[in-house]
Protein backbone atom coordinates (compact mmCIF):
# COMPACT_ATOMS: atom_id res chain seq x y z
CA UNK A 1 0.00 0.00 0.00
CA UNK A 2 2.23 2.67 -1.35
CA UNK A 3 1.01 6.42 -1.80
CA UNK A 4 3.63 8.50 -4.46
CA UNK A 5 3.60 11.74 -4.07
CA UNK A 6 5.65 13.31 -6.76
CA UNK A 7 9.44 12.80 -5.51
CA UNK A 8 8.40 10.47 -2.42
CA UNK A 9 6.35 7.49 -1.27
CA UNK A 10 4.50 6.72 1.95
CA UNK A 11 4.60 3.39 2.57
CA UNK A 12 0.90 2.39 4.09
CA UNK A 13 1.82 -1.26 4.35
CA UNK A 14 1.51 -1.22 8.08
CA UNK A 15 1.22 2.17 8.97
CA UNK A 16 -1.45 4.71 8.81
CA UNK A 17 -1.14 8.22 9.11
CA UNK A 18 -2.38 11.47 10.35
CA UNK A 19 -3.39 14.50 7.86
CA UNK A 20 -3.15 17.68 10.60
CA UNK A 21 -6.01 20.51 9.01
CA UNK A 22 -5.22 23.96 8.50
CA UNK A 23 -7.94 25.62 7.83
CA UNK A 24 -7.03 29.40 6.68
CA UNK A 25 -11.00 30.30 6.17
CA UNK A 26 -13.74 32.29 7.89
CA UNK A 27 -16.54 30.67 7.49
CA UNK A 28 -15.26 26.58 8.28
CA UNK A 29 -17.96 24.73 10.52
CA UNK A 30 -15.36 24.77 13.75
CA UNK A 31 -12.58 26.46 13.37
CA UNK A 32 -13.40 29.38 10.58
CA UNK A 33 -11.21 32.60 11.10
CA UNK A 34 -8.61 31.30 14.19
CA UNK A 35 -5.76 31.19 11.38
CA UNK A 36 -6.28 33.57 9.04
CA UNK A 37 -3.26 35.09 9.65
CA UNK A 38 -0.30 33.31 7.88
CA UNK A 39 1.70 33.28 10.88
CA UNK A 40 -0.74 31.80 13.54
CA UNK A 41 -1.91 29.12 10.62
CA UNK A 42 1.87 28.00 10.31
CA UNK A 43 2.72 27.74 13.95
CA UNK A 44 -0.80 26.04 14.40
CA UNK A 45 0.39 23.98 11.50
CA UNK A 46 3.93 23.04 12.77
CA UNK A 47 2.29 22.54 16.07
CA UNK A 48 0.48 19.64 14.93
CA UNK A 49 3.48 18.21 13.34
CA UNK A 50 4.93 18.23 16.68
CA UNK A 51 2.27 15.88 18.02
CA UNK A 52 2.83 13.40 15.44
CA UNK A 53 0.94 15.02 12.07
CA UNK A 54 2.94 13.45 8.76
CA UNK A 55 0.82 15.34 5.89
CA UNK A 56 -0.68 18.76 6.66
CA UNK A 57 -3.88 19.69 4.49
CA UNK A 58 -4.26 23.57 4.02
CA UNK A 59 -7.49 24.61 2.73
CA UNK A 60 -8.76 28.28 2.14
CA UNK A 61 -12.16 27.83 1.24
CA UNK A 62 -14.99 26.42 3.30
CA UNK A 63 -16.58 23.22 2.01
CA UNK A 64 -18.92 22.86 4.97
CA UNK A 65 -22.56 22.21 3.77
CA UNK A 66 -24.35 25.26 2.80
CA UNK A 67 -21.42 26.77 2.10
CA UNK A 68 -20.62 29.38 -1.25
CA UNK A 69 -17.45 29.45 -2.80
CA UNK A 70 -14.83 31.75 -2.90
CA UNK A 71 -12.43 33.49 -6.41
CA UNK A 72 -9.69 30.98 -7.10
CA UNK A 73 -7.83 34.58 -6.58
CA UNK A 74 -8.89 34.93 -2.89
CA UNK A 75 -8.31 31.56 -2.16
CA UNK A 76 -4.96 31.52 -3.66
CA UNK A 77 -4.11 34.89 -1.57
CA UNK A 78 -5.49 33.21 1.41
CA UNK A 79 -3.17 29.55 1.31
CA UNK A 80 0.01 30.59 -0.63
CA UNK A 81 1.71 32.34 2.45
CA UNK A 82 1.48 29.52 4.57
CA UNK A 83 2.17 26.74 2.22
CA UNK A 84 5.43 29.07 1.40
CA UNK A 85 6.04 29.26 5.17
CA UNK A 86 5.42 25.98 6.34
CA UNK A 87 7.64 24.40 2.80
CA UNK A 88 10.40 26.67 4.59
CA UNK A 89 9.81 25.44 7.92
CA UNK A 90 9.41 21.63 7.62
CA UNK A 91 9.39 18.28 5.58
CA UNK A 92 6.02 16.90 5.89
CA UNK A 93 4.25 16.36 2.53
CA UNK A 94 1.93 19.63 2.25
CA UNK A 95 -2.23 18.66 0.89
CA UNK A 96 -4.01 21.65 -0.44
CA UNK A 97 -7.42 21.24 -0.39
CA UNK A 98 -8.87 22.29 -3.32
CA UNK A 99 -11.30 21.85 -6.53
CA UNK A 100 -9.49 24.62 -8.56
CA UNK A 101 -6.88 23.72 -10.63
CA UNK A 102 -5.29 27.06 -10.31
CA UNK A 103 -4.91 27.33 -6.50
CA UNK A 104 -3.76 24.07 -6.92
CA UNK A 105 -0.79 24.60 -9.38
CA UNK A 106 0.36 27.95 -7.27
CA UNK A 107 0.32 25.56 -4.82
CA UNK A 108 2.33 23.14 -6.22
CA UNK A 109 4.99 25.46 -7.44
CA UNK A 110 5.01 27.33 -2.92
CA UNK A 111 5.97 23.60 -2.48
CA UNK A 112 2.15 21.11 -2.11
CA UNK A 113 2.52 17.99 -2.53
CA UNK A 114 -0.56 16.53 -2.65
CA UNK A 115 -4.27 17.82 -4.16
CA UNK A 116 -6.95 16.90 -1.87
CA UNK A 117 -10.00 17.53 -4.14
CA UNK A 118 -13.82 17.25 -2.71
CA UNK A 119 -15.61 16.56 -6.10
CA UNK A 120 -13.04 13.53 -7.04
CA UNK A 121 -11.36 15.69 -10.30
CA UNK A 122 -14.64 16.18 -11.44
CA UNK A 123 -14.87 19.88 -10.37
CA UNK A 124 -12.26 21.90 -12.74
CA UNK A 125 -11.84 19.89 -16.35
CA UNK A 126 -7.93 21.51 -15.82
CA UNK A 127 -7.36 19.38 -11.96
CA UNK A 128 -6.92 15.85 -13.68
CA UNK A 129 -4.15 16.88 -16.16
CA UNK A 130 -2.67 19.11 -13.55
CA UNK A 131 -2.31 16.97 -11.19
CA UNK A 132 -0.82 13.99 -14.15
CA UNK A 133 1.49 16.15 -14.95
CA UNK A 134 2.62 17.62 -11.83
CA UNK A 135 3.38 14.05 -10.15
CA UNK A 136 1.51 15.21 -7.25
CA UNK A 137 -0.23 12.97 -4.51
CA UNK A 138 -4.56 13.06 -5.05
CA UNK A 139 -7.04 12.24 -2.76
CA UNK A 140 -9.91 11.87 -5.24
CA UNK A 141 -13.27 12.04 -2.71
CA UNK A 142 -16.95 11.16 -3.13
CA UNK A 143 -19.43 13.39 -2.72
CA UNK A 144 -23.19 14.09 -3.93
CA UNK A 145 -23.67 17.34 -5.21
CA UNK A 146 -22.19 20.73 -4.25
CA UNK A 147 -21.39 22.19 -0.81
CA UNK A 148 -24.02 24.62 -0.94
CA UNK A 149 -26.36 21.87 -2.30
CA UNK A 150 -25.09 18.41 -0.92
CA UNK A 151 -27.07 17.88 2.48
CA UNK A 152 -30.69 19.03 1.21
CA UNK A 153 -31.61 15.38 0.42
CA UNK A 154 -29.03 13.09 -0.52
CA UNK A 155 -30.22 9.61 -1.62
CA UNK A 156 -28.63 6.51 -2.47
CA UNK A 157 -30.25 2.94 -3.43
CA UNK A 158 -26.52 1.30 -1.68
CA UNK A 159 -24.71 3.86 -0.33
CA UNK A 160 -21.27 1.86 0.10
CA UNK A 161 -21.87 0.19 -3.94
CA UNK A 162 -22.52 3.18 -5.24
CA UNK A 163 -19.24 5.20 -3.57
CA UNK A 164 -17.57 1.97 -4.73
CA UNK A 165 -18.53 2.21 -8.27
CA UNK A 166 -17.41 5.97 -7.93
CA UNK A 167 -14.08 5.14 -6.98
CA UNK A 168 -13.09 2.43 -9.81
CA UNK A 169 -14.83 5.09 -12.42
CA UNK A 170 -12.60 7.63 -10.97
CA UNK A 171 -9.89 5.42 -10.92
CA UNK A 172 -10.27 4.57 -15.05
CA UNK A 173 -10.69 8.10 -16.03
CA UNK A 174 -7.55 9.30 -13.95
CA UNK A 175 -5.34 6.86 -15.60
CA UNK A 176 -6.40 7.56 -19.01
CA UNK A 177 -5.52 10.67 -18.41
CA UNK A 178 -2.14 9.59 -17.41
CA UNK A 179 -2.34 9.55 -13.71
CA UNK A 180 -0.03 6.94 -11.95
CA UNK A 181 -2.84 4.44 -9.94
CA UNK A 182 -0.08 4.75 -7.19
CA UNK A 183 -0.73 8.34 -6.47
CA UNK A 184 -4.42 8.06 -5.90
CA UNK A 185 -5.86 8.20 -2.34
CA UNK A 186 -9.71 7.55 -1.81
CA UNK A 187 -12.21 9.12 0.45
CA UNK A 188 -15.70 8.29 0.74
CA UNK A 189 -16.81 11.62 1.45
CA UNK A 190 -18.53 11.04 4.95
CA UNK A 191 -20.88 14.11 5.78
CA UNK A 192 -20.42 14.82 2.27
CA UNK A 193 -24.07 14.74 0.43
CA UNK A 194 -24.95 11.68 2.91
CA UNK A 195 -27.00 11.62 5.83
CA UNK A 196 -26.10 10.11 9.51
CA UNK A 197 -27.68 6.75 7.96
CA UNK A 198 -25.49 6.94 4.87
CA UNK A 199 -22.24 7.78 7.04
CA UNK A 200 -22.25 5.15 9.06
CA UNK A 201 -23.01 2.39 6.91
CA UNK A 202 -20.13 3.56 4.61
CA UNK A 203 -17.88 3.49 7.84
CA UNK A 204 -19.37 0.06 8.27
CA UNK A 205 -18.17 -1.07 4.77
CA UNK A 206 -15.10 0.16 4.48
CA UNK A 207 -13.49 -3.29 3.57
CA UNK A 208 -15.52 -3.40 0.58
CA UNK A 209 -13.07 -1.07 -0.91
CA UNK A 210 -10.05 -2.86 -0.11
CA UNK A 211 -10.39 -4.62 -3.81
CA UNK A 212 -9.65 -1.64 -5.23
CA UNK A 213 -5.80 -1.31 -3.25
CA UNK A 214 -5.61 2.06 -2.90
CA UNK A 215 -5.14 4.11 0.78
CA UNK A 216 -8.59 5.37 1.99
CA UNK A 217 -8.30 8.73 3.66
CA UNK A 218 -11.27 8.98 6.19
CA UNK A 219 -12.29 13.09 7.54
CA UNK A 220 -14.82 12.62 10.57
CA UNK A 221 -13.05 15.18 12.86
CA UNK A 222 -15.50 17.51 14.50
CA UNK A 223 -18.12 16.58 12.44
CA UNK A 224 -21.96 16.54 13.01
CA UNK A 225 -22.18 12.43 12.94
CA UNK A 226 -19.89 12.49 15.96
CA UNK A 227 -22.29 14.58 17.91
CA UNK A 228 -24.89 12.02 17.17
CA UNK A 229 -23.00 9.00 18.88
CA UNK A 230 -22.02 11.70 22.01
CA UNK A 231 -25.84 12.61 22.26
CA UNK A 232 -24.24 16.35 22.53
CA UNK A 233 -24.40 19.42 20.10
CA UNK A 234 -21.12 21.22 21.99
CA UNK A 235 -18.18 20.73 19.27
CA UNK A 236 -15.84 19.69 22.74
CA UNK A 237 -17.86 16.88 23.09
CA UNK A 238 -17.04 15.39 19.25
CA UNK A 239 -13.03 14.68 20.13
CA UNK A 240 -13.31 11.50 21.89
CA UNK A 241 -16.08 9.65 19.35
CA UNK A 242 -14.09 10.51 16.12
CA UNK A 243 -10.59 9.23 18.08
CA UNK A 244 -12.39 5.75 18.64
CA UNK A 245 -13.66 6.24 14.62
CA UNK A 246 -10.18 6.45 13.74
CA UNK A 247 -8.91 3.38 15.73
CA UNK A 248 -12.22 1.46 13.97
CA UNK A 249 -11.80 2.76 10.48
CA UNK A 250 -8.11 1.15 10.81
CA UNK A 251 -8.77 -2.02 11.84
CA UNK A 252 -11.59 -1.66 9.00
CA UNK A 253 -8.47 -0.80 6.72
CA UNK A 254 -8.26 2.79 6.49
CA UNK A 255 -4.68 4.23 6.03
CA UNK A 256 -4.93 7.98 6.58
CA UNK A 257 -7.03 10.35 8.86
CA UNK A 258 -7.78 13.89 8.26
CA UNK A 259 -8.22 15.56 11.50
CA UNK A 260 -8.39 19.09 13.84
CA UNK A 261 -6.56 17.49 16.54
CA UNK A 262 -3.11 14.98 16.21
CA UNK A 263 -1.79 13.98 19.09
CA UNK A 264 -5.41 11.33 20.07
CA UNK A 265 -5.98 10.48 17.12
CA UNK A 266 -2.19 9.44 16.46
CA UNK A 267 -2.08 7.54 19.79
CA UNK A 268 -5.31 5.85 18.77
CA UNK A 269 -3.84 4.53 15.72
CA UNK A 270 -0.68 3.21 17.14
CA UNK A 271 -2.94 1.46 19.14
CA UNK A 272 -5.07 -0.05 16.90
CA UNK A 273 -2.56 -1.53 14.78
CA UNK A 274 -0.37 -2.74 17.78
CA UNK A 275 -3.51 -5.12 18.35
CA UNK A 276 -3.50 -6.67 14.36
CA UNK A 277 -2.12 -9.50 13.68
CA UNK A 278 -0.69 -8.12 10.37
CA UNK A 279 1.77 -5.57 12.41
Amino acid sequence: MIWKIRSREIDLTRRGVVMGIVNVTPDSFSDGGEFLNPDEACSHGLSLVAEGAEILDIGGESTRPGSEGVSAEEETQRVLPVIQALRRATKVPISIDTSKASVARAALEAGADIINDVTGLRGDPEMTALAAESRAGVVVMHMQGTPRTMQSAPTYDDVVAEVGEFFRHSLERAVAFGLDPMSIALDPGIGFGKTPAHNLTLLAGLKSFASLARPLLIGVSRKSLLGHFANSSAMEDRLWPGVALTALCRERGARIFRVHEAKPHVLALRTAEALQADV
